[in-house]
């Protein structure tokens, strides 16, 4: 068979990334041959895939963590079309894998017809090699004014054959507004490919939803194939979600006799902060994003997360008094970590005629390094070993322009490559690197926050010796597949992929005229 569905939203972030990957993980459970697809994702959440020559290319980090709820590995397919937002008005274009130029509204339309022939030739391509291929829409369908140029959800859907389900974040409120709006502002054609409606994040009795759900059946003609519970365990990989102030999982309670209070600064342009999920699955660490310099001052960690704008991001840390914040904590004696832009922010100068185009900027001068932002980027997968501990492995991967080109001799590193060469650094409670994803390597970041515990005069902190963060990721996928289950009429959703649109849908008054 070549089936397809494609999972729409009322909004950005309504659920679309985790309804993929649960249904992913339903098929690939059931034994069917699936792959995950999104012709257009704006994020600065990344993964790398290393192609069949050996280079490295990116696609986001949602569909990464789809194909491992499919068991297969990422495919600079599944996300041909990468858009990374430098500024509020221009971002990076990241095409099956390599940036190929910036977009901005005045260029878009001159190159939205390349990005379009990319992304649908690679969706055809999946469907010849896949059995079934779960397609993710990008914002909502019924974003009109973009509907003219969309090749990302009604108009990959048209193209593709594709019956559509609308996912609603119930959590939000106005969810059945949203539902039916969404429908109403489609054009006839595109109606009659919407299949039907999905509920995310409700809590509570299911019996007082039902009315709305009979209600909205009655209006619409189309059926809702299931209300998905808010479930406290689904927060690993979260790419777009994650608001400053919020803390990371459900810690559980430490092994010893001390918790290790950990705090990541929510930098304006964030990138790949899921990088400190790991650090979250530990017992006894609370991981929280903030933006608060009063709440630097009373934890164990600061971490300094990477950014897809490093000069402007560590402007803004100086402005918001953060960066004094930062010096404060290191003049403590307390642990401070950057990774990637975050480690760059850390040296003693940065040069970048590249993403900012600022050319000199002071660094924080916490360490003796100085970054020099190179036109290639660097993006490949590292493996290594922890510097200390050259027993301890390390993998990771890496995605930036920036390159140490003057450091210190005397500052040894924090991690080394296969070959010896080291990378990062380490000044006293000071740490950085370039890797994403370290933490992930259990040895690693145990012993990493046995020496966070030490340098914040934690004694009393122990890190469990059984937590596997690549055991964590999978229960995570299997509850997604769980909750798809046990919470969605499968049968239907198997209908849908197997046979195609339903004919029955009828039109819902006043729809958008055709472009």
């Amino acid at each position: 068979m070549s089936g397809g569905l494609l999972v729409a939203g009322t909004t950005s972030d309504a659920g679309k990334s985790v309804v993929t990957a649960g249904i992913c993980r339903w098929l690939h459970r059931r034994g069917v041959k699936v792959a995950p697809f999104k012709a257009q994702n704006m994020s600065n959440n990344s993964a790398v895939v290393v192609g069949a020559d050996g280079s490295g290319g990116e696609i986001g980090r949602a569909q990464a963590m789809q194909a491992a709820a499919c068991g297969v590995a990422p495919d600079l397919r599944f996300n041909p079309v990468l858009l990374k937002p430098g500024s509020d008005l221009a971002s990076q274009v990241v095409l099956l894998g390599e940036p190929v130029d910036t977009v901005t509204a005045d260029n878009f339309g001159s190159l939205r017809p390349r990005l379009a022939e990319t992304a649908w030739a690679a969706l055809d391509e999946l469907r010849t090699a896949y059995d079934v291929v779960i397609c993710e829409g990008a914002g909502s369908p019924a974003e009109i004014n973009l509907r003219a140029g969309d090749y990302v959800n009604m108009g990959l859907a048209r193209h593709a054959g594709l019956p559509t389900v609308v996912v609603g974040d119930i959590d939000r409120g106005g969810v059945f507004a949203a539902m039916f709006g969404t429908v109403a502002l489609l054009e006839p054609a595109d109606q009659a490919l919407v299949a039907g409606f999905v509920i995310n994040k409700f809590r509570g009795d299911l019996g007082l939803l039902q009315p709305g759900l009979d209600m909205l059946h009655r209006v619409t003609g189309r059926p809702t194939y299931g209300v998905l519970p808010w479930h406290l365990d689904l927060w690993l990989d979260a790419e777009d979600s994650l608001a400053y102030g919020r803390v990371l999982g459900r810690p559980a309670a430490p092994r010893g006799t001390e918790w290790l209070d950990v705090a990541v600064v929510r930098l304006p342009r964030i990138s790949n902060a899921t990088d400190v999920e790991a650090l979250a699955t530990e017992p006894g660490v609370r991981v929280r994003l903030t933006v608060e310099p009063a709440e630097l001052a009373a934890a164990d960690l600061v971490v300094l997360p990477g950014s897809k704008s490093t000069v402007a991001d560590l402007a803004w840390l100086r402005e918001t008094g953060l960066a004094d914040a930062v010096d404060a904590h290191v003049a403590a004696g307390r642990p401070l970590l950057g990774i990637c832009g975050g480690f760059q922010m850390l040296g003693d100068a940065l040069h970048d005629p590249v993403e900012s185009r600022q050319g000199s900027v002071p660094g924080l001068g916490l360490l003796a390094v100085e970054v020099t932002f190179d036109p290639v980027k660097t993006v490949r997968r590292s493996v290594g070993t922890a510097a200390a501990d050259p027993g301890v492995p390390v993998h990771g991967y890496e995605i930036h322009h920036g390159r140490v080109t003057a450091a210190d001799p005397a500052l040894p590193p924090l991690l080394r490559y296969a070959d010896g060469t080291g990378e990062g650094a380490v000044r006293g409670p000071v740490s950085g690197t370039h890797w994403h994803g370290a933490f992930e390597s259990d040895e690693f970041r145990r012993r990493f926050l046995v020496d966070v515990a030490r340098q914040a005069g934690r004694s009393g902190f122990r890190p469990a010796p059984d937590t596997s963060f690549a055991a964590a990721r999978e229960r995570s996928l299997d509850l997604l597949g769980d909750l798809v289950e046990e919470h969605l009429d499968t049968a239907a959703l198997w209908q849908l992929i197997e046979s195609g649109p339903p004919t029955d849908r009828p039109f819902v008054a006043p729809g958008a005229p055709p472009p």
